[in-house]
């Protein structure tokens, strides 16, 4: 009987094992996919860094930070009072659900009452807006809305921060 010499070539030998590495490698994500989560972890970014965190979800300055992200952003009953009034830190999650892109933009270059640092965001580029707005709005609705503004003199049932400057007699003594 002959033998029969099975000769396989190089690339032969070679196309398992190249196929099985590129198997192993993550596909592309497409430039638009790519593009709107850089979006989203600048919007996140700006969102720390700004602050929104400090006012706008319960207990984050007493955590140090140390919330999830899942519980950011849903507002808080705590107001702040001063000579405008009583306002309280907006659930933005659901804001952001109830506002376009542009609506977003618009209203977050209108004046607010205190202690809402509108001036910084109204200083802000359309383009860092927008990432706030689609990393808030990703992360999804939560929780209820806050409660109402309440005119000067209005008594509330909340609990709420006295944002005036207190001078205590022994302090004035020193001025």
């Amino acid at each position: 009987m002959p033998v029969v010499r099975k000769d396989v070539s190089r690339a032969a030998r070679v196309a398992p094992i190249l196929l099985a590495v590129l198997a192993s490698l993550p596909l592309p994500v497409p430039a638009g996919e790519a593009g709107a989560a850089r979006s989203r972890d600048h919007g996140r970014y700006l969102v720390t860094i700004g602050g929104c965190n400090d006012c706008h979800t319960p207990g984050y300055p007493e955590q140090a930070g140390k919330l999830p992200a899942d519980e950011w952003l849903t507002g808080s009953v705590v107001g702040f009072q001063g000579p405008w009034g009583t306002t309280y830190p907006a659930n933005l999650r659901l804001i952001a659900q109830s506002l376009t892109e542009a609506q977003w933009i618009a209203r977050l270059r209108t004046p607010m009452r205190p202690p809402m640092p509108w001036f910084n965001t109204a200083a802000m580029s359309d383009a860092d807006l927008s990432a706030m707005y689609r990393f808030v709005r990703g992360l999804g609705p939560r929780g209820v809305p806050a409660p109402a503004y309440a005119a000067p003199g209005t008594a509330v049932t909340t609990p709420y921060i006295v944002f005036v400057p207190q001078q205590q007699p022994a302090q004035a003594a020193l001025r």
